[in-house]
């Protein structure tokens, strides 16, 4: 490549750059101050927002393609090329995946919260610049698609809490793309998408007003959460304004009253609480439906939630017991509550570590 541009035979012609790392992309951007006529990445994993901010046509293509291109262009005497004016595809030609360059779990802070919580639109988002419009990308792009349809659900349901409205995000989201094709994460390799890429899933703005049931978090969970995190309590005082102190012992993070169910040292067996809200119709009853991570036991008591015009809250316990004998990586379920009409789904990440004793 060093060689093709010293000698300025780069100048007018489209390149063709196979880049499977960042040193790759880097020597492939030469090419574009050397008065190339367009470039095509051929990458092992494709992500389409390398052409961002590019002023010359750009592609980006698989290795398969990229090699046929390559077989192509190796036994044609005077191979072409050829740029055409851009056309709008309508519809929804490609499956959702998580891109590259998404925040993953586990959460590094409180590895017992899951994190990310939900996945939204960004990549390629048609965005207003000082001098027009512009394809962007990133996090900065989901966010404003986040915060237009909680911008909505404030307006339909102004009585409901941050907390609330984070629950009803991550219950009502999509677990597979719209299609019903399933969601891939994009990375070093390709892989099916879990909890740890998109949180509860792809953000579903259709469903999103009416989730049946939420996990709510007060002031009191929020203490929980401190303590069960070793603020003392004298910080724990100073933040809330008030005298507090914390139980002994100390609560568990684990029962965090949050839309999901995060265990990353499970040895043996244990409990955790969570408690949901109605904000449904009164008189509904919920069954629980488990899809437990591989080689994990789930048993959720009571078997039955109730609600009616007294009461709007109920509170479930799921007992957790690994049948893992060697220490694994986290593994992946859900925990539904259905009355038929809502499916309220929390995910469930859990991880066994075994104890030994060694002499």
């Amino acid at each position: 490549m060093e060689t093709s541009i010293a000698q300025g035979q780069i100048k007018g012609k489209i390149v063709l750059a196979f880049t499977p790392n960042n040193e790759a992309i880097q020597k492939a951007d030469r090419v574009l101050n050397a008065g190339c006529a367009g470039i095509i990445y051929a990458q092992s994993v494709v992500d389409p927002t390398i052409c961002s901010g590019l002023d010359v046509p750009c592609a980006v293509v698989d290795y398969e393609f990229g090699t046929d291109m390559l077989y192509y262009i190796e036994t044609t005497d005077v191979p072409l090329a050829k740029l055409s004016t851009s056309k709008t595809l309508v519809g929804r030609p490609v499956a959702s995946r998580v891109a590259r360059f998404s925040c993953r779990g586990p959460n590094s802070v409180s590895p017992a919260i899951l994190k990310p919580d939900i996945a939204a639109p960004g990549v390629n988002i048609l965005s207003a610049v000082p001098d027009g419009y512009k394809f962007m990308s990133g996090t900065s792009m989901s966010t404003p698609i986040v915060s237009g349809i909680v911008g909505l659900i404030r307006q339909t349901r102004p009585d409901w809490s941050p907390a609330a409205i984070r629950s009803a995000l991550v219950t009502t989201a999509w677990r597979t793309d719209p299609s019903g094709e399933p969601i891939y994460s994009e990375g070093a390799t390709r892989k099916l998408a879990d909890p740890f890429d998109y949180g509860g899933g792809l953000i579903n703005p259709e469903k999103v007003t009416d989730p049946g049931l939420v996990y709510d978090l007060g002031l009191d969970d929020y203490i929980h959460y401190l303590c069960s995190a070793d603020y003392s309590d004298n910080e724990i005082s100073q933040l809330i304004g008030k005298l507090n102190q914390c139980p002994s012992p100390r609560p568990s993070m684990l029962d965090f009253n949050m839309p999901s169910i995060t265990i990353p040292s499970l040895t043996g067996e244990v409990t955790v609480t969570r408690t949901v809200t109605n904000v449904g119709a009164a008189g509904s009853v919920y069954k629980p439906v488990v899809e437990p991570p591989f080689g994990i036991e789930l048993e959720v008591n009571p078997k039955t939630l109730v609600f009616d015009s007294n009461t709007t809250k109920n509170t479930f316990s799921v007992r957790v017991r690994s049948n893992h004998k060697v220490n694994g990586d986290f593994y992946f379920g859900s925990l539904c509550w259905t009355d038929g009409a809502h499916n309220v789904t929390i995910p469930v990440s859990i991880r066994t570590k075994i104890l030994r004793n060694y002499v």
